[in-house]
């Protein structure tokens, strides 16, 4: 029987190399990019059967690069593997497409262990924040929408670029629209937030995992 084939996503060579060497004895390795736009590319021509993930990633964080893959049509198992300790963010994991959420502080034998898991068509969440994640899912049953939903997948994705600290040409390149259509976006996402400075955008962005706190982004253009 074939190995199931694994296909990493993160930004640290070092976390990189070291998964890699944790799971080429039980899994075929097929690859490993550094950011979101990356792995989108390589998720069609590699066909993994899983692919592990950091949430921070440059150009298109791992939540939205999982949305694209999913309504892309890959079939592959998307298990998040990151810092990310907060609820909220493990819960918008699963309402993205995954099927399984660790911290980088798990074991290395639970990673293999959910990678196992969801093979066989499971759900893996960490015992680290399972009480959290379903604490938060209760609460959230009886209250209104989380405010991450206000924003459209182009919204969060221009908020990410932007939150990078690249200029409005700059994230209308990558996105291959009009500088102006980015601006559009920008105040458009403020006042859906009720926010009124840059440095609150940008709060917003780390707080619902666009960028990383361990790797601080530009001052947003004004």
């Amino acid at each position: 029987m074939s190995k199931p084939r694994v296909l990493l996503a993160d930004d640290h060579t070092i976390v990189a190399e070291g998964l890699r060497s944790l799971l080429e004895d039980e899994f075929e390795f097929v690859g490993a990019v550094s950011d979101g736009r990356a792995l989108l590319d390589a998720a069609q021509k590699l066909k993994p059967d899983v692919i592990v993930a950091d949430i921070s990633m440059p150009l298109l964080n791992g939540l939205d690069a999982a949305r694209h893959l999913k309504r892309d049509g890959v079939t592959a198992k998307i298990v998040f593997l990151t810092m990310h300790a907060e609820a909220q963010l493990a819960a918008e994991a699963f309402r993205a497409g995954a099927s399984g959420y660790l911290l980088k502080s798990s074991a290395g034998e639970e990673l293999i262990a959910a990678i196992h898991e969801v093979i066989k068509g499971h759900s893996y969440v960490t015992p680290l924040i399972t009480k959290d994640v379903l604490s938060f899912l209760m609460d959230a049953a009886r209250q209104p929408d989380q405010p991450v939903v206000k924003l459209t997948p182009r919204q969060r994705e221009v908020l990410q670029l932007i939150a990078e600290g690249r200029t409005m040409k700059e994230v209308a390149s990558v996105l291959n629209i009009s500088a102006r259509t980015v601006e559009s976006h920008k105040y458009e996402m403020m006042e859906a937030l009720g926010v009124q400075t840059n440095a609150e955008l940008l709060q917003y962005a780390i707080k619902i995992g666009l960028v990383s706190v361990s790797t601080p982004p530009g001052d947003l253009p004004q």
